[in-house]
């Protein structure tokens, strides 16, 4: 069995800076909001403006509530209904939730999001929320989309005095084999932060040239 590459996320992890962070946060929100409202949409048997014959209630509006997650405190919005209440049945099981879901950003960020991760994902919410797989596979290719924009930033703009580069090595898959493959991390000072995160064609490739205008992504071995 190859290496688990936990020890890399939790790397990428430390080296978010405030404005990476509030990133990070922010796709947190996005992603358990798209959660909730798949989840009342199940609970209501209908979406947003869906004539259907299953429709139990409609929607009216949405109340704040603030709830702690890995990457802080955040807000989401809860869906009220016309007749009934509804709260939603992932914030009871937050704790997991949380932590599948900021496996699944991580990961994107790595390589992208994995068919793992979501069902991992899917696990954590459990079956009481009836939100279908196919359903958070969509919400997850939504965050990844994001991720993705993100990684691949102009960053034209931005002076950075000093680049520092360094590597680590982990077990990624190239077509049918297993490699040990140095992914290379260049961050930018004072502001540290993480200007880009890439995987080299080789270990004595100049870092600068082979990936500063682009970051592939690899997918690490199961």
């Amino acid at each position: 069995m190859t290496q688990d590459h936990s020890a890399l996320l939790a790397q990428l992890d430390a080296l978010r800076s405030a404005d990476v962070g509030a990133v990070f946060a922010e796709l947190i929100r996005a992603g358990l909001q798209a959660l909730i409202e798949a989840e009342a949409t199940e609970a209501i048997g209908a979406g947003r403006y869906q004539r259907t014959d299953g429709r139990s209630t409609h929607r009216n509006g949405h109340r704040p509530k603030t709830v702690s997650t890995t990457a802080g405190d955040i807000e989401i919005q809860i869906p009220k209904l016309r007749a009934g209440s509804f709260f939603p049945s992932l914030l009871e099981r937050r704790r997991r939730i949380d932590k599948a879901l900021h496996a699944v950003i991580m990961e994107a960020y790595v390589h992208g999001v994995s068919t793992r991760s979501v069902d991992d994902l899917v696990t954590a919410m459990g079956v009481g929320s009836g939100v279908s797989k196919s359903e958070v596979s969509r919400i997850c290719a939504g965050l990844d989309r994001e991720i993705e924009a993100f990684r691949t930033r102009s960053l034209t703009h931005t002076s950075f005095p000093y680049v520092f580069c360094d590597a680590t090595f982990c077990k990624v898959r190239v077509g049918a084999h297993v490699v040990s493959q140095a992914l290379v991390v260049a961050t930018g000072s004072p502001s540290r932060a993480p200007a880009r995160c890439w995987a080299p064609p080789s270990v004595t490739a100049n870092p600068l040239s082979s990936g500063a205008s682009s970051s592939p992504r690899s997918k690490p071995a199961a």
